[in-house]
């Protein structure tokens, strides 16, 4: 894609993002643009950074590393896909924060790692709220014995939730399971876990964003309306 047409892409999504915000009367500047950059390679990258990108999300592991070594700490990288404990030790020094954590042992390996070089890593918990068995995630249901554990744990922090919505054309059918995990998030601030913290809702992606901005949003993952639609 064109850089041109990237920062064309860039400034109509914040329009929308925007729109959105203030539609429920929220203020725009909460709402953090993830530019999910899985299959773009880092010419175009360093244009969106150009064009004011600052946190991108990707998916692998490897695509991060890749990356890491051409852009450099020129942007913020964000875990964003499915993460395997023993690729932890890969990613901990290049991750601003790693939004799919699904398991205590995940949270134990990101610990160790984390205390290995004197850093306390920030994460979201990854809820699968529409219980689709294709999506990673925990249930609704086992999140409060989890983040027990977890709080336990001294150089990660639970930072809020993460969730990824069923594709749909219509993204008022999903609507409902956004607004689910910012319920979930409410109650789990009300039960006063230390070293758990509901900052962030990271929930939205190309189809689906406005709608879960509307819903209480502050980390959207866009791509393919920033960067065209790829090949996966």
């Amino acid at each position: 894609m064109a850089l041109l047409d990237v920062e064309k892409n860039l400034s109509t999504i914040r329009d929308r993002i925007s729109d959105a915000a203030i539609k429920v009367g929220r203020n725009p500047q909460e709402v953090q643009l993830i530019a999910v950059t899985k299959t773009v390679e880092p010419e175009v990258i360093e244009g969106a950074i150009h064009y004011g990108v600052t946190d991108i999300g990707e998916n692998k592991v490897q695509e991060i590393i890749r990356k890491y070594e051409i852009i450099g700490n020129k942007v913020r990288y964000h875990m964003i896909g499915h993460l395997q404990k023993n690729k932890v030790k890969y990613i901990i020094d290049k991750v601003e924060m790693i939004h799919s954590l699904d398991s205590y042992d995940l949270a134990k390996e990101i610990d160790k790692r984390a205390k290995k070089i004197q850093k306390t890593m920030k994460c979201l918990l990854q809820i699968n709220v529409s219980g689709e068995e294709s999506k990673y995630g925990i249930s609704p249901l086992e999140v409060k014995s989890l983040l027990k554990e977890v709080s336990e744990l001294n150089n990660m922090r639970i930072m809020g939730l993460m969730t990824m919505a069923p594709y749909t054309d219509n993204p008022e059918e999903v609507r409902k399971y956004f607004k689910d995990l910012k319920q979930l998030s409410l109650e789990i601030d009300k039960l006063g876990f230390e070293n758990i913290h509901m900052n962030y809702l990271s929930m939205g992606m190309s189809n689906d964003f406005e709608v879960a901005i509307e819903e209480g949003a502050n980390l959207v993952r866009i791509g393919s309306s920033i960067f065209g639609e790829r090949n996966y």
